[in-house]
Formats: C-alpha cells, sequence, structure tokens
C-alpha cells in the first residue's frame, strides 16, 4: 500500500461508527464489514458527502455537466 495513497471515509449508521479506508482495500472492507456485521446488506458506505462531492467531480471532468 503506498504511503500517498487516499484515505476514504467511510459510515455506518446502524453501527454508528467512521473510518477512513485507505482507496486500495475499500471495496474489501466494506463488504467484509457488511458481511460479518449485515448479512450482507450494504450498510456501510463511502460517506455520502464524500461520494457526492467525487460524482460531482468526475460528472465535471466528462463535461456532464456543461449547459
Amino acid at each position: 500500500m503506498p504511503d500517498d495513497e487516499p484515505d476514504v471515509p467511510i459510515v455506518c449508521e446502524a453501527c454508528e461508527t467512521t473510518a477512513e479506508i485507505p482507496l486500495s482495500d475499500l471495496a474489501d472492507q466494506l463488504d467484509s464489514h457488511n458481511e460479518r456485521m449485515h448479512d450482507g446488506e450494504a450498510i456501510a458506505e463511502v460517506d455520502p458527502d464524500v461520494a457526492d462531492q467525487l460524482a460531482d467531480l468526475i460528472a465535471d471532468e466528462l463535461g456532464l455537466l456543461d449547459d
């Protein structure tokens, strides 16, 4: 895992927990938590505010928000 790899904030409202997970481990960590704690249901997720910001940045970069 590179030292300069970004951490991604995740939240699990059901468990009332938050964490910052390295991007390369994100999918595995979310899957593992949800499988272990929530019978596989996708409860823990990337922080919704961060996910929205990322979606906006990607849409802008792809020109999807241009008028």
